[in-house]
């Protein structure tokens, strides 16, 4: 395992590596809620250009009806709250891109919090896709089977507890819930998937210090 500080040059250029290896490769960015794994991952396909294409896990967050009918709705973000299965054969058919074919992949989209089918299109050139989501190093089925051989390298986001529960507070507000309920909901449901994940960051090939 490496470890490195924020410095998006030096993460662009082992970004670049792995892409120019070929066929096209898939680089994963996991952490705990909160970590900065979007704003990475975004950094990160900016710094690359035309060469890499973002493609998050939360696309396969169930829709808030599914949610409900399974009775989970209160713990919207745990790992049965997703289609892992879904997103390993969206992987599975992004890894093996066919001439002149485009690959539509869903995104979510936070004012609604709700995943938006079709939303962000993968041209068949593009030499690497940067995928993040909290369980791309879970240690459970069917993450660990399903999803992770998909992926050629994943970072860890890691980051102080402390602004990370600060920050997730802030962004329920922002997208809202009254501060209560933020820390509220916070505190019982994205520190619970948290403590989950935690141990992924010994199974990543790479830390960075956000």
């Amino acid at each position: 395992m490496q470890s490195y500080a924020a410095h998006l040059d030096e993460l662009a250029a082992r970004a670049r590596t792995l892409a120019a290896r070929g066929p096209r490769r898939v680089l994963g960015i996991a952490g705990p809620p909160g970590a900065g794994k979007t704003t990475l991952a975004e950094s990160l396909v900016r710094a690359l250009g035309g060469l890499a294409v973002l493609v998050p896990m939360d696309g396969f967050h169930l829709a808030d009806v599914e949610l409900a009918r399974l009775g989970r709705a209160d713990r919207k973000g745990a790992p049965d709250t997703f289609d892992a299965h879904g997103y390993a054969a969206l992987l599975a058919r992004l890894r093996t891109p066919h001439d002149g074919e485009t690959v539509y992949a869903p995104s979510f989209e936070r004012t609604l919090e709700q995943p938006i089918a079709g939303a962000l299109p993968v041209g068949p050139d593009v030499p690497l896709i940067v995928t993040e989501g909290n369980y791309l190093l879970l240690d459970e089925e069917p993450w660990s089977t399903a999803v992770r051989p998909l992926l050629d390298e994943v970072w860890w986001a890691a980051v102080d507890d402390t602004v990370r529960v600060e920050r997730l507070i802030a962004r329920h507000v922002e997208f809202g819930k009254s501060p209560a309920d933020a820390r509220a909901w916070v505190l019982r449901s994205d520190e619970a998937n948290a403590r989950r994940v935690a141990a992924g960051r010994d199974r990543a090939d790479v830390v960075v210090d956000v």
